[in-house]
């Protein structure tokens, strides 16, 4: 079966982070967060994907180059103006034979696809929607359904007061090529505002995939850090994963879990508790302490500095004496000696802004 992966661009909300990466492949444990979304699928029967993308695709092209073990295939369709959901969809179209996935690129899920693909092909709806439960539902779009899961109404950030369900669409759909001819060509067009309502006003089937596996939109700096936490502590306390190294000093004291990529560097003295990501070529000078950061590629560190909690961008620069706690750094970055950073703090690369 095919999917198509709904690509965002830079990821506003998760600058600045992505002030000079696509959002798709943010590091996430040291790999390009796309790599993890195919290897998803590929584990539940996708063999080739759609990336549907609205700029060039040349640096998510150059990124998967380096990871070829997934065997799976992978074409891009750009948009030259902003389509919506349904419209990305539609702009694929030609690639499309036959019963398909959508898939929302900024989720990561253990929602089992292969099950929600087989109660698709037993129930035959023209559309289904995997659905997640979220503790506050007013600030998404709730999905209701009837007793045999067929959906019965979408409302968009009902109140708390008039909340009837806590079940949201989570990004993952399978739809039939009807589906497709519902949405206009080159307009933009939406499933969530205009596809699925419409269909439920004309009593077309919509099943509804509940699933409480884990789920998360990494949308936003605070989102991202907890994917990479909640990873983590996926594995042993004890877990320490540490690649080729160029130096690592006698009695630095590392508490897993932690992951370090290669060609790291790491002075005396130093401590590292997880759950902490140490990307590719980083530098680590003496007397710092590491604890429950996500540190990207190219990052040099200097003396008798902590950091606590924080997601420091590649490239970047962190002076002697400095303490940091929960902040958010862009790449190529310089922090000067002797600062202390209060928490939620963003740093942002020059030219670049939150709008």
């Amino acid at each position: 079966m095919k999917a198509v992966i709904l690509v965002g661009g830079q990821g506003t909300r998760l600058r600045p982070l992505t002030c000079n990466i696509p959002k798709a492949i943010v590091p996430l444990l040291n790999k390009p967060f796309l790599i993890h979304l195919l290897s998803y699928l590929k584990k539940h029967g996708v063999n080739e994907v759609i990336l549907a993308m609205g700029y060039n695709p040349e640096p998510i092209r150059q990124s998967l180059a380096a990871y070829n073990e997934l065997d799976i295939k992978v074409d891009y369709v750009i948009e030259d103006v902003p389509l919506g959901t349904a419209g990305a969809i539609k702009n694929t179209g030609k690639l499309l034979d036959g019963t398909f996935i959508v898939f929302n690129g900024d989720i990561m899920t253990d929602i089992d696809l292969s099950e929600m693909i087989d109660l698709h092909r037993k129930l035959k709806p023209e559309a289904s929607i995997a659905l997640t439960p979220v503790d506050n539902p007013s600030i998404y779009g709730v999905v209701e359904t009837d007793a045999s899961n067929m959906v019965t109404r979408f409302v968009e950030k009902p109140p708390p007061e008039k909340v009837t369900s806590n079940m949201i669409n989570a990004g993952i759909y399978i739809l039939e090529p009807e589906v497709l001819q519902r949405i206009p060509e080159s307009e933009f067009f939406m499933f969530e505002r205009q596809v699925f309502p419409e269909m439920l006003q004309e009593k077309r089937p919509i099943l509804g995939y509940k699933s409480d596996a884990y789920w998360i939109d990494i949308g936003t700096p605070e989102k991202y850090l907890k994917v990479n936490h909640d990873l983590l502590n996926r594995i042993p306390e004890s877990m320490i994963s540490v690649e080729r190294v160029d130096r690592i000093g006698d009695s630095v004291k590392i508490t897993g879990p932690v992951l370090m990529g290669k060609n790291h560097s790491t002075g005396e003295r130093v401590q590292i508790k997880g759950p902490t990501v140490i990307g590719h070529g980083c530098t680590i000078d003496n007397n710092t302490v590491i604890e429950g950061s996500i540190i990207w590629d190219e990052v040099h560190i200097s003396e008798n500095c902590l950091l606590k909690n924080c997601v420091i961008g590649s490239n970047s620069l962190i002076g002697t004496d400095n303490i940091l706690d929960s902040c958010i750094v862009g790449d190529n970055i310089t922090i000067e000696t002797h600062s202390i950073m209060e928490p939620c703090s963003r740093v942002w690369p020059e030219g670049c802004t939150d709008e």
